[in-house]
């Protein structure tokens, strides 16, 4: 067990386990992005057209979401660890069965429960943050986003060079196996919990949404985050486009090394948690969607241009990912005896978000092109500004117990 008693029996985290619970967040959720890449590669192997296989990235996107919404609110009835580990053990199943399906359909199946089952990654951010001790919880946050959000930028890479070396369906088995793995080295280093208390299922997931209505902090929180993620998937739905036309004419591997650029925002991460301890959230929330917003200037100039696209990434990057960490280092405060149903609300929202930025980006691109899709990302970056500049006029409030709750009330 890879913890320590802190004061009051409060858990400590190590470093060694921290770091162990983000890699193994960021490797579950990277199931999420492997068949990006290898889209025109799948359509050849099942020999169907392009619209059948594109449906492959929205079926992994539904099964998120739909696990985002009846999974994740588990980790407060059910002991984390277990629900974890469980999660990584079904994966594991599940990328086998993708990695072997001799149809699209089923493949496409197996992409829905994938998705469902690698919301892993959203029951143990939670997790540490009960682990870890009061002063710390925002910079722990930071460096379990900073694992989800490698993540999700080299998955990209890794399949497009998997693929190019052994074939589209190499990544699905490595996968499988690393699952595997994490899932028999988290039953041994996360710490069991105390029981848990008894709640319906029905109003687990009922509350979840209810907590939108109810708690105003996430409900803004929730806004931003939806408009900040929206504004992310606008550029990454279109950039490949971008890149495969003139003048760049990049192949599929070199589009999947520009997940590389956006690594370099990842310290935003570890910044962002340590501003959101020492509660100065608000400054950070309106800097980062500044930042975000401007990226978009950059980007436009890189329609021709190398340099500029790379600094624009790595700009939007920064901002994404200040705006993510001080969310969820907010949403945390809101009720703690409730964090994985608070999670599951404002990730929902998150994804609904990048969901409409995805869709409304393949439309605007076909009729306004890379300018057009440079404009769309700022008007989301110029909603997220706007909540944000209206939160930091808001007057903070004093933190106040909500008696048998154990929860307090945030200004964020």
């Amino acid at each position: 067990m890879d913890r320590a008693a802190g004061p009051e029996g409060t858990p400590v985290l190590s470093n060694r386990l921290v770091v162990l619970m983000a890699v193994a967040t960021g490797a579950i959720v990277a199931n999420l992005y492997y068949a990006q890449p290898l889209l025109h590669q799948i359509s050849l192997s099942f020999r169907v057209g392009t619209a059948a296989t594109s449906l492959v990235v929205t079926c992994t996107q539904v099964g998120y979401a739909a696990g985002l919404l009846l999974v994740v609110p588990l980790g407060d009835f059910r002991p984390r660890r277990s629900l974890a580990v469980s999660m990584f053990v079904l994966t594991a199943g599940l990328l086998a069965l993708s990695a072997a399906a001799p149809d699209l359909w089923l493949f496409e199946v197996a992409a829905v429960a994938v998705g469902c089952t690698s919301v892993a990654g959203q029951i143990m951010i939670p997790f540490a943050a009960d682990l870890a001790e009061p002063g710390r919880q925002g910079r722990i946050v930071g460096q379990m986003m900073t694992g989800l959000l490698v993540g999700i930028l080299l998955a990209r890479t890794a399949s497009g060079l998997v693929a190019q070396v052994a074939g589209w369906r190499a990544i699905y088995w490595i996968s499988a196996g690393l699952m595997v793995v994490f899932a028999v080295v988290l039953r041994r280093a996360l710490p069991a919990e105390g029981p848990r208390p008894h709640i319906s299922y029905g109003h687990l997931v009922g509350s979840s949404l209810r907590f939108l209505a109810t708690e105003p902090v996430l409900r803004r929180r929730a806004f931003m985050g939806a408009a900040g993620f929206a504004a992310f998937s606008v550029l990454w739905t279109s950039l490949s486009f971008l890149l495969s036309g003139p003048p760049f004419h990049y192949s599929k591997a070199v589009i999947g090394l520009f997940g590389l650029a956006g690594v370099a925002g990842v310290t935003t991460a570890n910044i962002a948690g340590r501003m959101a301890d020492a509660d100065r959230h608000r400054i950070v929330t309106t800097l980062s969607a500044l930042v975000l917003t401007g990226s978009f200037g950059i980007l436009a100039l890189g329609k021709d241009a190398l340099v500029p696209l790379i600094l624009g990434i790595v700009v939007l990057d920064i901002g994404t990912q200040g705006i993510q960490i001080t969310n969820q280092a907010i949403n945390y405060r809101v009720r703690p005896e409730a964090r994985s149903r608070v999670n599951s609300a404002y990730m929902v929202c998150y994804f609904v978000g990048g969901a409409l930025g995805s869709f409304s980006s393949g439309a605007v691109l076909a009729a306004a092109g890379w300018y057009g899709i440079c404009w769309l990302g700022a008007g989301f970056g110029v909603l997220l500004g706007g909540a944000a500049l209206l939160d930091h006029l808001r007057p903070i409030a004093p933190e106040a117990p909500r008696g048998a709750t154990n929860s307090v009330t945030v200004e964020g």
